[in-house]
């Protein structure tokens, strides 16, 4: 049975992005600032994909 993460970390957005691990923390950040999240809480995929615009299917794929 293959299990999928629920979650996003730096290192997938810097891969889905193009952009350095700094900039992914950072916008990281950024997501769970907008969404009012506490530090120790996660941002899902699908809260990733609705605030950066890029289509769930693609970033499910891009990741794994």
């Amino acid at each position: 049975m293959k299990t999928s993460r629920l979650c996003i970390y730096a290192k997938d957005i810097s891969i889905i992005t193009g952009k350095g691990i700094r900039s992914s923390q950072k916008l990281l950040k950024e997501i769970k600032t907008k969404l009012n999240k506490q530090s120790h809480q996660y941002v899902s995929l699908k809260e990733f994909a609705e605030y950066t615009g890029i289509e769930f299917e693609l970033v499910t794929k891009s990741c794994w």
